[in-house]
């Protein structure tokens, strides 16, 4: 059976857990594909699982690849998939079970939508988990629509600057909260209003929205509920928001965790193939220094997506 690299956890616990190693390399079953990676995002949700922080991987899972987010060639089909062919290059946001800091990674027929027109594979690696964990917080969650007022809690980062993108897109009005080092970068996105968090509260600076999506959390989360309008909402990636809070300022919640989806992965690639969303990269590492990319992006302040790439 032939053999490939990958990046596995055996235990949890910091960078140093990860293992880069060699694996057998996966054969796809009826309604999969078996894609040969280019390159693969990297995301929170890789080192909160890496730590043990994830709610649906204990240590009886272990060890077990990492990675959500992939871009690579079809190598081979399973005999149920009719919508690609070998040698095409597609992305995908993957599904709990299966990693992509790997050489060959496997795909389900309805996680994938072809890579867009015109991006590189590090850009189209990077846009998965992010655009769908925008897609489905502004839209299926907070039903966000043309005309209504959005605050984005972390407009810089992998997530957020896609969520901006999206809000603008629809027709909503889009302030966000960054740094400042990153004010410039949010107006380029097309933000009404940026907001520097480290200056400004956000009460005083900015008029009741429609909706927050909050990719923060914590104290950032609890502030938010005061610029929600009453009968507004607010949506959160990160962190179940406090039902009395919600319950003293006449707000809905919605807490939620991104699932795949292939066909709106596809309506979001129609928009970076319209040049309404654009990719933005932090820094781009090799698949085998992934402990050094999981420690940038816990601890260091990220713009945009980090992607491992495999030559």
């Amino acid at each position: 059976m032939a053999s490939m690299k990958a990046v596995r956890i055996h235990h949890f616990g910091d960078e140093g857990a990860l293992n880069y190693e060699d694996v057998s390399v996966p054969e796809p079953g009826r309604n999969q594909i078996l894609v040969k990676v280019l390159a693969a995002g990297v995301n929170p949700v890789d080192w909160k699982m890496r730590k043990g922080g994830y709610p649906s991987v204990d240590e009886a899972d272990l060890p077990i690849t990492l990675g959500r987010d992939v871009c690579g060639r079809v190598a081979a089909v399973g005999s149920d998939v009719e919508n690609c062919s070998e040698g095409e290059r597609i992305i995908a946001f993957i599904g709990e079970g299966r990693g992509a800091y790997e050489e060959y990674a496997l795909v389900e027929a309805n996680e994938f939508a072809h890579m867009p027109r015109f991006a590189t594979t590090n850009e189209a690696a990077a846009l998965p988990l992010a655009g769908i964990t925008a897609w489905q917080g502004l839209f299926d969650h907070g039903n966000l629509q043309a005309g209504q007022r959005v605050l984005i809690q972390g407009g810089s980062g992998g997530v957020g600057h896609i969520a901006i993108q999206l809000a603008k897109a629809k027709g909503a009005w889009v302030a966000t909260t960054v740094s400042g080092s990153d004010i410039e970068l949010a107006e380029m996105l097309g933000a009404d209003q940026a907001i520097n968090y480290h200056e400004e509260s956000i009460e005083e600076a900015l008029e009741p929205v429609d909706m927050v999506l909050d990719l923060i959390g914590g104290e950032t989360q609890e502030q938010s509920f005061a610029v929600v309008k009453s009968g507004g909402i607010l949506v959160s990636t990160v962190q179940e928001p406090s039902e009395a809070l919600a319950n003293l300022n006449g707000v809905r919640v919605a807490w939620f965790k991104a699932e795949p989806n292939g066909r709106q992965l596809a309506d979001i690639v129609k928009l970076v193939e319209d040049e309404k969303v654009k990719i933005v990269l932090n820094r781009i590492f090799p698949l085998s220094e992934a402990a050094e990319a999981q420690r940038v992006l816990e601890h260091e302040h990220s713009r945009g997506k980090i992607v491992l790439e495999l030559l």
